[in-house]
């Protein structure tokens, strides 16, 4: 199958969006906060928005090249569009809905997705988890080349998320369509790509699959965006193959990685340990303080002590009789504390 290229650039009000971004036969997730510039890729893409300078192609056949002066129209783009909003027409029914995509496939599809019951239905009528089936459904009646969603999850309620996510999950590994995933979750990202692109103001900062974003993130916003604890702070070598950090609370940690001058401390929530004195163990780094906040999440407790936030599970917090107030010791090792450059 061919693979989708892309390398544009389109001139916001608020900022310029540069992307350059291949995609064969996987799952790309562009993950961002709001206004970064990812929907505009996909519109780029679909032919919705014109790039001032660019070349989009599927193999060979070339959707926008400015140099050449070529730029093909929405309809003549093989692309299937599922928006934010699913866009789906109020006064047509889930049959007329998805045969606005193409008509030849509209049973196929309706029983793929498990709604032929609703195909007199109207769109207001239905839930939130039908109408996304309604709207994947109609992307796919155009038999796509290409495929572009749209914040395909922000829609619905959590319940439904977690239900309608796993069927995507499975939609998406079936139909192995170069694939481009908007979205502010990471959590959504690395459940439904193979690789996830990290975009912030119009650019790209990283790419990789979720674990490399998670493991090595190459810019303090990757380290935040993937859960990561990240606290500033300026470094220097010392003579033991450490670095030193002076956080900016003045609290002193060290990393097993070489750093100098302003840095960030990156720490995964998983990686601190909690005690209520401190362990003989190899940890190299302990801070004592009282706990400010304990927040359930799930099965797991994130508790926050001094500048750090570790993540335990619940019977561990309950062991350990944790509640905002009581000092405890958060320890992690040299080679958990990983380092990214700062400005200044």
């Amino acid at each position: 199958m061919d693979k989708l290229a892309l390398d544009i650039t389109v001139p916001l009000r608020a900022l310029r969006v540069d992307l350059a971004l291949e995609v064969a036969r996987e799952t790309l997730a562009l993950v961002g906060p709001s206004g970064a510039g990812k929907t505009t890729a996909l519109r780029a893409v679909a032919g919705l928005v014109r790039p001032c300078r660019g070349r989009i192609a599927l193999g060979d056949s070339v959707w926008l090249d400015t140099e050449r002066g070529i730029d093909r129209p929405p309809e003549a783009r093989s692309v299937g569009y599922l928006f934010q909003d699913y866009a789906l027409f109020p006064h047509l029914s889930v049959r007329r809905n998805v045969g606005f995509g193409g008509t030849e496939r509209v049973d196929e599809l309706l029983a793929r997705f498990g709604i032929s019951q609703l195909a007199r239905a109207r769109p207001t009528d239905i839930s939130g988890g039908e109408r996304q089936r309604v709207a994947l459904a109609r992307a796919l009646a155009r038999d796509p080349a290409v495929l572009l969603l749209d914040e395909p999850l922000s829609a619905l309620d959590a319940h439904t998320r977690n239900a309608v996510r796993a069927e995507l999950q499975e939609l998406l590994r079936e139909v192995r369509l170069p694939t481009i995933l908007v979205t502010h979750d990471f959590e959504d990202a690395a459940a439904l790509a193979e690789r996830i692109g990290v975009v912030l103001d119009g650019r790209l900062l990283q790419i990789g699959t979720a674990t490399e974003l998670v493991l090595r993130p190459a810019d303090p916003f990757v380290a935040s965006l993937t859960g990561s604890v990240l606290l500033a702070g300026q470094a220097r070598p010392v003579p033991d193959g450490l670095t030193e950090v002076v956080l900016d609370d003045g609290t002193l940690v060290y990393s097993a990685e070489r750093g100098e001058g302003r840095v960030g401390v990156v720490l995964h929530p998983w990686e601190i340990t909690l005690a209520r004195e401190e362990s003989s163990d190899s940890a190299r780094n302990h801070v004592r303080a009282p706990i400010a906040a304990v927040v359930p999440d799930g099965d797991r407790v994130r508790v926050r002590v001094g500048p750090l936030t570790a993540e335990v599970t619940a019977a561990a917090a309950r062991d350990l009789a944790l509640a905002p107030g009581e000092v405890v010791v958060a320890s992690f090792k040299a080679t958990g504390a990983r380092l990214v450059p700062l400005a200044g």
